[in-house]
């Protein structure tokens, strides 16, 4: 059975240029067959990560009542608390589905800054204001700091995948590091009852940028992802390893050389035993919303037209519910 490729990335950190290029390779294997890959050897500090887990799960416990002042005052708006079965994912790929069973929290970028491209009227559009709940203490600068971590990290991963198609080592920095992306907690709590039919914990789709970098739990009704043959495939998201996804604005630039997966959260067994709540990290990098998208193989003809980033994620972000567009 396909599985999810393992790959270490201590040497491409700690390396030279021929140990980049080694890892970049194993990376292209991995897009080039199932578009998934999970790593170690990523330096992110463990405290991180416990502090940001530690914090959502405090918050997701609490009564719904206390979660809700934390929403966005506009429905839809990606900020903020969004409560259970509030989103159909697979809508995103134009599949019928009930509401996914899962709350999630949406944080944006937390370093915006006076420039023109954060405050110009589109601009405004993409950099919203984040909005931090009262409870728990320490919520914010928990999310701060792996939002920044993460940034840190899809920086490094993107110059692989630029050695591993054959470009600049730093082409894509210019590309995604003003990235009108998100991060989200998801929380998919114990189930009481049956779910109904083609209900998920979260619906089969594809992501929709670059790259997805997911922090997990290893516990029943998890991660699964579609291999090419059409067979859904357990994924391990232990904490301490990051699962890696291509978006599809990824897939377009490489001209479906590499492919945007698609996966979905399972349900867990209704057993007592099993049937526990789970919390994942999702960091979405989106490249920034005027890169315009389109076919980076030259001497290939291009399966996909051009696109503007912020124009494609407007687009799928109202197939599920998201307000594309909000001003400030």
């Amino acid at each position: 059975m396909l599985s999810v490729p393992l790959i270490d990335v201590t040497a491409a950190r700690h390396g030279d240029h021929a140990d980049r290029v080694r890892v970049a390779c194993q990376i292209d294997e991995a897009c080039r067959n199932l578009g998934f890959f999970t790593v170690t050897g990523h330096g992110v500090p463990p405290p991180v990560v416990r502090d940001l887990r530690e914090a959502a799960h405090a918050f997701f416990t609490l009564p719904l009542a206390i979660k809700r002042r934390a929403r966005h005052p506009l429905d839809g708006t990606p900020r903020g608390y969004h409560a259970i079965a509030g989103e159909a994912l697979a809508l995103a790929n134009d599949e019928a589905a009930p509401p996914d069973l899962k709350e999630f929290y949406h944080v944006g970028p937390v370093d915006v800054t006076d420039d023109p491209y954060f405050t110009s009227a589109r601009g405004r559009q993409f950099f919203l204001p984040n909005i931090w709940p009262a409870r728990p203490e320490g919520f914010p600068e928990a999310a701060s700091a792996y939002y920044r971590t993460m940034d840190k990290l899809v920086v490094f991963l993107m110059r692989l995948a630029a050695l591993a198609l054959g470009l600049e080592e730093r082409f894509f920095d210019d590309k995604v590091a003003r990235s009108i992306g998100t991060m989200r907690l998801n929380y998919y709590p114990r189930q009481t009852e049956p779910p109904l039919p083609g209900q998920l914990r979260a619906g089969a789709h594809t992501d929709y940028g670059s790259l997805t970098v997911l922090n997990g739990e290893d516990v029943p009704g998890g991660l699964q992802v579609r291999t090419r043959g059409g067979e859904w495939v357990d994924v391990r998201t232990p904490p301490e390893h990051f699962v890696i996804n291509i978006g599809d604005l990824l897939m377009r630039w490489t001209n479906d050389r590499w492919q945007s997966t698609m996966h979905r959260v399972a349900n867990p067994p209704l057993v007592d035993a099993f049937n526990t709540p789970r919390l994942s990290i999702a960091f979405f990098n989106h490249p920034n919303y005027d890169v315009l998208i389109e076919c980076l193989a030259t001497n290939e003809i291009a399966r996909h037209p051009p696109v503007l980033s912020g124009d494609y994620r407007d687009s799928q972000y109202l197939k599920t519910g998201l307000r594309a567009t909000t001003a400030v």
